[in-house]
This record gives structure tokens, C-alpha cells and sequence, in this order.
């Protein structure tokens, strides 16, 4: 076979990531490993984004095309995310960054105008699955604030703050010679600037008439062809928009004291009418008292019935502390519809693109802060939309995040069907509205999980397949907790002030479906899945007792083997397990005392009713030690297969035996080197240490199949800080910082002093050689800490069945196997021939199902790796720290492969992933870079200066997967997913949704006899005539800067990607072409039955006046 090469490097390798490997020769390792021949090369990585998820972060701007039923959303820092169906979502971005204030669809023609706060306007081609730029217009001396394109015009107005209107050519986007001066528009009597234009609207019924509004209360009817004022319409009251009546007899203002003024269009000199909706009318006919101003108004008509009138804004003074409303006024009845946050936008959505015709509006799409929310418009009450996007995932603040590619294929229905019955009701019975685009054809089949912790204590189970992102299920964890109903309620055993519920990791099995996760007040609890619903009288508690580590005249907890039964004083554990869950009698919170044996939080007394889905089965509880406050639980790992829960802070690691609920071991970091350990660490300084007062150890090990996770470092390497020690801890102060739901009630640490201590900060079952030349393997657990030592403890399980809950599991430590520099990440296992040996688990069967059921289903899947023969090495432990990985050999202990993954930055996540049918490491450094390297052999495949880490939220949330799949929260409300795999990246365009769909435009509305006899119907314009060069002459160069944009048809084709590009390409280009061809032949068809027609008529005349003479006509 062939021997590893070590020459297949990217070529991209950084300084930045420089990096070494190196190989040590042992008896026997070269012939075992030139049999594992490494599949896995350079060409089967690539870097790229695939989705991006949730809600737009800070929205500023929405715009909806009628037609093809999209929405688009823009944000304040340059984003743009559209909108379709369930599953069809797009995001692009301004490279400049700067805030989206307008966008304008060009209706049906798969098109979008964004102005930017920058003043800069550009135009998107949305008939390409990746939107891009055609073109660009930059504005150096005035500043951009309205912008109108009417329906199928390709005449862009832009007004600006000088009060000038330009307009612009949409299809080569340069501006018309045509200006509008703001001095030519208002009265040559006024004396004062009339402010910024914050409207334009043509008339509905005639487009050589544009309604121009000035922010200081001005309105000026412009008349296009004559180049002047035809009306102008003054209020002394500041305008926020302006609404047409579809006829265009009328138009509606919105002012800045809550007033609503009616203009007719012919009647300048006052209002028609002036109304305050949320005024209170005086009783001496005096105005009414102002209110908040009506930020926007729109006028929408029916043909049966009244008109709709909707607003938002207007709002009496006296209503402090209200939230923000949306009114709806229709007829004689006023509707206040109460938001979540405040509102950034709202559009009314209606029957028909035409400004001339009746509306017929149906919804209200509100944008607010934070949510989206669409409004039934057409049943009583006006009720919401149920949204098919995924834009929750920010409802409470996400903590930890989990994601799993190619899970067992029964778990998306089985937590769909939990999850369905939590769905709120009384949603409008209407299909959602915005409807547009089409699904992407991919062909990636397996089905991805994310899960994601939050904040207020909850954990939601997403269904990640196929680029979509929706919520199956949703298990609150504060459920199992009393809370306090007021601050001065709370306990004062507390140890963080805000959010003592939010979950800081988090470790599942997919396979057995068990789930255990951390939370930051040291509490961690035990869940199984279950499709019945019970109710638990009392809940299973665990009081665990986890002391600093002990100086010279402390005695060291009972570790080792010892299981006590009753809560004692100064005992390792109190296990509750038929009592119920009261404060221990050895507790003490007396106010001359130190608090001692209290948790932190009360677990709730009375019974608790478990829905079906998760439900707990045990709580464990780290309790205050001699008025020391627990520390937060930085490393935990779930086992079905054993039934054991192990988890570790920077005092030691404990197991508990959740089948038998006791505790096995709790055992200080010192006490597991063994008394002539090469790698124990100097005794520690007698100080009682205290809570570190940053952030939440975001360790994490997930039991996935394949690999146990671990988040961002807690503490470095054991000597002097260096520079590089120096610039993690600022990094982790800034984690303290940026991390407001874990702020210590203890005092601070130094940071030395949190630098000198050891933590626990990974855990990965597995069954293996626990001591050096073992010749059988057996259940172990590895366990890794923040000072780069792997330590083996070997497991004794007593028989299955009944002898499993009777005898106890014995624990033992077997010293140090390895160590390296840095916190250690993940660890893992493969076999001789390189394939990943995963922990041992217990397929999943229902609790509370019957026995014989239960035993039905009950099989432990073991990972049964060979025995080891005399000499021989037949597994290999693979390990990552922040600094580097390593190979080491099994039984025999033998480095055999290492690897230097960075010098002068460190690793925040790294996880052993299944990628094309082998398997590797996948890194992300602090310093930006992504890697991956082979396995066993540790050779780069893969490194990308992906992106510089600007906040703690990533490093906290980054997280790989299998197949090539990794995301991070790269807002505190938005999912970016990415891949790694080559093969996903040239199938995305295939995976992506489609936005733009071959629409047929509705039919123009009809003028009738009459309107088109007289003339009374709308009055067209010849723009071109009018704003075109020969009319208008050529603009100043000066005023605005054309750049081409990369999406031009030339950049398209050249960037499309491959094959399938072209094929979309051709068969949009084919349906538009076939359906032209369709409309022509209909065309045909009439014409030809018109002329047979005339034909046969002018026959019939003929025969008809054959024979007569001319005087018998």
C-alpha cells in the first residue's frame, strides 16, 4: 500500500499558522500504519458560505414585489436577506457596509434597487440563485433620502437633502439631464429652505404628475412636461409620508404631532380634513392635544366596501412605557395592534401591482427591531400569519450551539412529532403571502440537526437538512427549577445575577437520544426522550460537593471507589434518591455563618407534569463549599451505553451514575496523577480560590457518534504568561465582557492565578487500553484539561439487567497518557486501519413504555475494537489542543505523529469530522484561520484566513460537523452556515433556492367605455421623451460616479459556477422564450381568426349587393 505523503500541502499556508509534523519511529508503528492508506487530499476542501439563518440583524428597510411574492429586508450594516416561500431565503451584502435606507423592486422583472446611507444606489440581478450587483451609482454632492421607481417604469426618482430630485436610468443607470430644483418647486415668496424630500409618488392616474413632499410641511404637485408647479400645499406641521387615493383625486399626510391631513388634489388653499386618531378631542372644539408623530401612512381602497387606512406611530404622550402600535383604521372601526418591539416598517400588501385600480389590500407585513409579523387584513380581529421562517433562534440570547450532520433518520419525525403539539394557536387559516421562488434541487439527502442553547434556561432542536433551517422541538430546563417571582426573592445563593437558567453546554447522543446539559449556576441535568407524557411527584436530585483544591492542613474528599450513601458533613456527595429534594440538614445559610452544602438554585417541590419529549430524569446540583460559591462546570460527557455522566470545573471531575443515581467519583485534578506521574503538577498556593468573575466556560463535549466537543480556553499553559498567554487572557476578559448573563456575584481572580489552575475541559468515552501494554480493552474515559494533559480512568461495569442497578460501577485512575501544550480540545479514536471507533451507546427506547417492550428495544451497541496481539498497536488516540495534535499509539503509548497547529495564535474548536468517507481534524483558530488535517498522519489539507474573530459570539458558537458542514451565530439573531467540502461547494448552486420565477403580469386594469370615450382614465407619459439625452441634455459627471458592478452579464457567466449555472440560466432563458412564443402565438391565433372573420363578412356584403344598381343602395 501506499505510504502517507506528506507533500499534498496547500500552498496557502500562513506565518500566521505555521506549523510542523513530525513522526517518531517505535517497534512495530511504521508496519501497522503503512497499511492505513489516507484517502483524503487537498482537493477534496474548499472554503465557502452555503446559507445564511433567522432574523435579519438591525433591519432598516423592506420592500415586497407584488408579482413575484418576494420580500427583501435591508439592514444598518449593509445586508440585504430575501424572502420567499417556506425554505427559500437569500443573503447577499454591500461591500461598503452602510446602512440599507430604500429598497424599490423592479415589479416582475427579477430586479432590486437598494440605496445606501453612504449615497450610494445599486441594482441587483435576482435572476441568479447568488443575487450581485449589475450596477452602482455613487453620489458626491448631495445626500440620497427618498427614492421611487413607479411600476414598470425604468425611470428612477431620487430626492435628496438639499430638496432636488434627480432621476436616473435603471437599465444603464446614469442620470437624466432632468432636475428638479427644489427652489423651482416651493413659492419664490418663501424665505427658508423646505428641508429634505421624505416624499415622491406620481399621480395614479396621471404619471406626468409627480408629488413631491419636503420635510418642513410642503407638498408640491410637479407638473413633468411643463417643468413646473401645479399645486403646492402647505401645513405647518413637518411631514413623515404622504398616500395616494387610487383615483388620484386625493392624497393623505402624515405629520410629525400625530396628525392625519386629507388633501383634495385640487384644493391646495386647506386640508379637506385633519384628524388625530389617538388624540383626545376637547370638548370646546379647541385642536386636540399633539401626539407622537405618525411615522408612515398608507391609503389602501376596496371595491366593496371602505377604505383601509394604516399607520404606524401617532400615539398620545401620556401613553409612557406602551409599546409600539400599529393602527388600522377601516370605515367607522380603529384597530391598535400591540407589537413585541418597536416598528422599523411596515408595507400593506394587495390584490393588484397597479397604482390606478382598487387595491384590495389583504395582509400588513410589519417589520419590527426583532421579529417579522404579517397581519390577516381579511377575517375579524385581524389575526397573524404563523411565520415559516426560521427567525426565532434569537428569542432568548443563544449561549451554546450543537450541530450534527447525518443523524440517525428517525429523529427529525420523532422530535416533529413532539414538537407539533407545542405550536401556539389562533393563526389566520390563510396560506403565509409571501409565496415566491422555488426550491433548490439538491441532492444532499441526510438529515442535520442544530441545536442550540439559550439564555433563559432553553434548548431548541432544529431540523438543519437540505440548507433549511426550521424549529422541531423546544424543552425548557428552567421548568425543573423554582423561580423567584421578584428580586427580592432571590436566593442569595446565586451566583450570577442576570439569567441563572442559561445553558452554558450541552452533550447528546443521537443514537439513544439521551441529553445532559450545564448550566451556568453549576447545575446539570439528565433528559430522556420519551413519546409519553408522565408526571414526576418528585425530582431525582444530586448534591455534589466539589471542594478547591486542598492545602496542608485540609483532608482530601473520599474519591477513588468509595460511594457514600448519606449525606454527611464534609462528604463528597449528597445523594437524594428517595427524599424529596429539600435543603440537606447539613446546609448552613445563617447569617453568622458561611453558606455551606446550599446549591445555587431550589429544584421545585411540588410534581412536575412532563409533556412528551424530554424529560428529566436526574438533577445534579454543585453545592457552596465554606462559603465558596461552585465553579461553573467546564467539561461534560453523557454515556448511554454505561449510563454514567461525567463532568468536570477547575476543582476536579465527578461521575455519576444516572441509572443508580450516586455518585462515583469526585476527584480533585491533582489526585488523578498517579504518585510518580512525570506530569504532576507542583502544589497549588493554600489561598482559597475564588469564582472567576468572567465569562461561562464554554466547553462543550457533545457525544456525538464520531467525536466529543470542547469550546473556547479557560486557562493556558503551566509557565510564566508569556505573550501569548498574555493575549488569550485578554481575549477571555473580553469574553467576560461581551458574556452579560454570566456576571459572578464572587470576587475576581488574577489573572496568574486563573492561569495556574488546572481545569477539566474534555471527556470522551471509549473502550480501549486503559494502562501501557493492556492486552484488552475495556470501558475507559479520557480526560483532557486546560494544561494540556490526557489522563486515562478505566471503568469496572457490573453486568447488564437487573445486576446493573444493584452493583456498583468501580472507577479507577490510570495516570497520564499524554500531554501537550495548550488546553485540550477533543480527543478520539481509531482503529488499525484508521477507521473512527465511536463511544459505545444504547439504541433508544421509550421509558415509559411496557417492559416487554423496553427490552425489545433495549441493544448495547458496543464499539468492539480487536484485541491487541503481543507487541502490537491496534488503536490509535487521536488528541487537539489549542496548540497542537497528536498521534499517539495503543496499547503501547507511543507518540507516533505530531503536529504544531499554530505558534502564535490558539485553537478555539476543533472536532474529529467524517469527511468523504475518511476522517480528519477540523480546527478554527482565534486568529481567523480554518485548517484541517489527515488523519493519522496529521498532514494540512486544508487552511483559509477565513475571518478575523471581532466577537466573543463566535468563538463561543463556532462549531464543525460531518461532511464538510460548520456554522457560527454571526449575529446575536442570525446562523451562518458554511462548508469545507469541495463537493459542496460545487453542488451549491444546484442546493440554492431559486427567487425569481416566470410570472405572467397581471392584466392593466380596465378603463371602461366611458373613461376612454372622454378621456377620464389614466394619463400615460413618454418618460424617454422627456428625461432622455436628446431631451434633457447629459447630467453634470460630477454629481455621481457610475461603477460597473461584478454581476453584469460578461461577470455573471464567468463567475457562474459550472454546468448547472448554465443549465438554470438556459431554462430560465427558455421558459421566458416559451412563454413570449406562447403569448405570440395566441396573438396569431386571434389575428387570424379576426381576418377570417372580416373575410367572411365583406363575402356576405359582396353577394348581398351583387345585382343592385348603384341607385338601389
Amino acid at each position: 500500500m501506499k505510504k502517507f505523503n506528506i507533500r499534498k500541502v496547500l500552498d496557502g499556508l500562513t506565518a500566521a499558522s505555521s506549523s510542523s509534523s513530525s513522526a517518531t519511529s517505535h517497534s512495530g508503528t511504521p508496519r501497522e500504519n503503512d497499511v492505513i492508506q489516507e484517502t483524503l487530499q487537498s482537493e477534496h476542501f474548499q472554503l465557502c458560505k452555503t446559507v445564511r439563518h433567522g432574523f435579519p440583524y438591525q433591519p432598516s428597510s423592506m420592500a415586497f414585489d407584488p408579482v413575484q411574492k418576494i420580500l427583501a429586508i435591508g439592514t444598518q450594516t449593509g445586508a440585504l436577506r430575501l424572502f420567499g416561500r417556506a425554505g427559500v431565503e437569500c443573503y447577499c451584502q454591500h461591500e461598503s457596509g452602510s446602512a440599507v435606507i430604500q429598497l424599490q423592486f423592479l415589479v416582475n422583472e427579477g430586479a432590486l434597487v437598494s440605496a445606501l446611507a453612504d449615497d450610494s444606489i445599486h441594482l441587483w440581478n435576482l435572476r441568479q440563485k447568488i443575487p450581485a450587483i449589475l450596477h452602482s451609482l455613487k453620489f458626491n454632492r448631495e445626500r440620497i433620502t427618498y427614492c421611487h421607481l413607479p411600476f414598470q417604469s425604468k425611470w428612477l426618482y431620487i430626492g435628496t437633502e438639499r430638496g432636488n430630485i434627480h432621476i436616473v436610468n435603471v437599465e444603464s443607470f446614469t442620470l437624466s439631464g432632468y432636475v428638479i430644483m427644489w427652489n423651482k418647486a416651493i413659492e419664490l415668496s418663501t424665505k427658508t429652505h423646505p428641508g429634505p424630500v421624505v416624499h415622491i409618488s406620481d399621480n395614479p392616474m396621471d404619471e406626468g404628475k409627480l408629488l413631491i413632499g419636503f420635510e418642513c410641511g410642503v407638498v408640491v404637485l410637479w407638473d413633468l412636461k411643463c417643468k413646473k408647479a401645479d399645486y403646492r400645499y402647505t401645513y405647518d406641521e413637518a411631514i413623515h409620508s404622504v398616500a395616494w387615493h387610487h383615483e388620484g383625486k386625493q392624497f393623505v399626510c402624515s405629520h410629525s404631532d400625530g396628525t392625519l391631513t386629507t388633501w383634495n388634489v385640487r384644493a391646495p388653499a386647506k386640508p379637506a380634513q385633519i384628524i388625530t386618531p389617538h388624540g383626545k378631542q376637547p370638548k370646546d372644539g379647541k385642536k386636540p392635544e399633539p401626539c407622537k408623530p405618525i411615522l408612515k401612512v398608507e391609503y389602501k381602497t376596496t371595491r366593496a366596501g371602505d377604505p383601509f387606512m394604516v399607520l404606524s406611530g401617532g400615539l398620545s404622550y401620556d401613553t409612557v412605557g406602551r409599546r409600539a402600535c400599529l393602527t388600522v383604521m377601516h370605515g367607522k372601526s380603529t384597530a391598535v395592534l400591540e407589537m413585541d418591539y418597536p416598528i422599523v416598517d411596515f408595507l400593506t400588501l394587495c390584490e393588484t401591482p397597479y397604482p390606478n385600480d382598487f387595491q384590495e389590500p389583504y395582509a400588513v407585513v410589519v417589520l419590527l427591531e426583532k421579529d417579522l409579523v404579517v397581519i390577516d387584513l381579511g377575517q375579524i380581529g385581524y389575526p397573524i400569519f404563523e411565520n415559516p421562517y426560521p427567525l426565532t433562534i434569537h428569542e432568548s440570547p443563544v449561549t451554546c450551539c450543537e450541530y450534527f450532520a447525518d443523524c440517525p433518520a428517525e429523529l427529525i419525525p420523532a422530535l416533529y412529532s413532539v414538537g407539533s403539539r407545542q405550536k401556539r394557536q389562533g393563526y389566520s387559516k390563510k396560506e403565509w403571502p409571501i409565496s415566491g421562488g422555488n426550491w433548490g434541487q439538491g441532492t444532499q439527502s441526510y438529515p442535520e440537526i442544530i441545536i442550540t442553547g439559550h439564555a433563559d434556561g432553553s434548548i431548541k432542536f432544529w431540523d438543519a437538512s437540505a440548507l433549511m433551517l426550521q424549529v422541531l422541538y423546544k424543552l425548557k430546563t428552567a421548568k425543573v427549577f423554582e423561580r423567584a417571582r421578584s428580586k427580592e426573592e432571590k436566593p442569595s445563593t446565586e451566583i450570577v445575577e442576570e439569567d441563572p437558567f442559561a445553558i452554558q453546554t450541552l452533550s447528546w447522543c443521537p443514537e439513544s437520544r439521551m441529553l445532559c446539559v450545564a448550566g451556568v449556576s453549576a447545575h446539570i441535568i439528565v433528559y430522556r426522550f420519551s413519546k409519553q407524557e408522565i408526571t414526576t411527584e418528585t425530582v431525582q436530585l444530586l448534591e455534589v460537593r466539589m471542594q478547591c483544591e486542598f492545602s496542608d492542613g485540609d483532608s482530601p474528599d473520599p474519591g477513588g471507589e468509595q460511594t457514600p450513601t448519606l449525606p454527611t458533613p464534609g462528604a463528597s456527595s449528597s445523594p437524594q434518591e428517595s427524599e424529596p429534594p429539600t435543603q440537606p440538614s447539613t446546609g448552613s445559610n445563617s447569617c453568622d455563618g458561611p453558606r455551606d452544602n446550599i446549591p445555587c438554585l431550589k429544584v421545585r417541590s411540588s410534581p412536575l407534569k412532563q409533556s412528551p419529549g424530554y424529560q428529566v430524569e436526574l438533577v445534579i446540583q454543585l453545592v457552596w463549599v465554606s462559603g465558596e460559591p461552585p465553579q461553573p462546570i467546564t467539561g461534560l460527557a453523557i454515556n448511554s451505553s454505561y449510563g454514567l455522566v461525567v463532568f468536570g470545573n477547575s476543582n476536579g471531575l465527578a461521575v455519576v451514575d444516572y441509572l443508580q443515581k450516586t455518585l462515583l467519583l469526585n476527584m480533585g485534578t491533582s489526585e488523578l496523577y498517579s504518585p510518580s506521574d512525570p506530569y504532576q503538577r507542583q502544589p497549588r498556593s493554600p489561598r482559597k480560590q475564588r469564582q472567576p468573575s468572567g465569562a461561562a466556560c464554554d466547553t462543550n463535549d457533545g457525544s456525538n457518534t464520531s467525536e466529543d466537543r470542547c469550546k473556547s480556553p479557560t486557562s493556558g499553559s503551566t509557565s510564566p504568561c508569556n505573550s501569548d498567554d498574555e493575549r488569550k487572557q485578554k481575549f477571555i476578559q473580553k469574553d467576560a465582557k461581551d458574556n452579560s448573563f454570566i456576571r459572578s456575584r464572587s470576587s475576581s481572580v488574577t489573572s496568574i492565578d486563573r492561569e495556574s489552575r488546572e481545569a477539566i475541559s474534555s471527556f470522551h468515552f471509549c473502550e480501549s487500553f486503559p494502562r501501557k501494554m493492556d492486552s484488552l480493552v475495556s470501558p475507559c474515559v479520557l480526560v483532557g484539561t486546560t494544561q494540556g494533559t490526557v489522563m486515562m480512568v478505566a471503568l469496572s461495569l457490573p453486568p447488564g439487567g437487573d445486576q446493573r442497578l444493584q452493583q456498583p460501577v468501580g472507577i479507577s485512575s490510570c495516570g497520564t497518557l499524554v500531554s501537550l501544550k495548550g488546553g485540550i480540545l477533543t480527543m478520539a479514536l481509531l482503529d488499525a486501519t484508521g477507521t473512527l471507533l465511536p463511544p459505545a451507546y444504547e439504541s433508544w427506547y421509550d421509558p415509559n413504555a411496557s417492559d416487554e417492550d423496553k427490552e425489545k428495544n433495549r441493544r448495547r451497541r458496543p464499539a468492539s475494537p480487536p484485541s491487541s496481539q503481543e507487541g502490537q498497536d491496534s488503536q490509535f488516540a487521536v488528541l487537539c489542543s489549542e496548540k497542537q495534535a497528536k498521534v499517539v499509539a495503543m496499547p503501547s503509548q507511543t507518540r507516533i505523529y505530531k503536529h504544531n497547529i499554530t505558534e502564535s495564535s490558539f485553537v478555539l474548536r476543533a472536532d474529529v469530522v467524517q469527511m468523504a468517507g475518511a476522517n480528519c481534524i477540523a480546527c478554527f483558530c482565534a486568529n481567523g484561520h480554518i485548517m484541517t488535517l489527515s488523519l493519522p498522519s496529521l498532514r494540512p489539507l486544508l487552511d483559509v484566513n477565513y475571518l478575523p474573530l471581532t466577537d466573543m459570539r463566535i468563538a463561543r458558537t463556532f462549531c464543525f460537523s460531518n461532511l464538510g458542514q460548520a456554522l457560527y451565530l454571526t449575529s446575536p439573531t442570525e446562523i451562518q452556515r458554511i462548508t469545507y467540502s469541495q463537493e459542496t461547494c460545487d453542488n451549491l448552486q444546484e442546493m440554492l433556492s431559486e427567487l425569481f420565477t416566470p410570472v405572467e403580469t397581471p392584466e392593466a386594469p380596465n378603463r371602461g367605455f366611458f373613461k376612454g370615450l372622454f378621456g377620464g382614465g389614466a394619463q400615460s407619459l413618454d418618460r424617454e421623451d422627456l428625461f432622455g439625452e436628446t431631451a434633457s441634455g447629459k447630467a453634470s459627471r460630477s454629481l455621481a460616479q457610475h461603477i460597473p458592478g461584478p454581476g453584469g452579464m460578461e461577470g455573471m457567466k464567468g463567475a457562474a459556477s459550472g454546468v448547472v449555472g448554465d443549465l438554470a440560466r438556459a431554462r430560465i432563458a427558455l421558459d421566458e422564450r416559451g412563454q413570449k412564443l406562447g403569448e405570440l402565438d395566441e396573438r396569431t391565433a386571434a389575428m387570424m381568426a379576426s381576418a377570417d372573420s372580416f373575410s367572411k363578412h365583406a363575402h356576405d356584403m359582396m353577394l348581398k349587393y351583387k345585382d343592385k344598381k348603384w341607385y338601389q343602395l
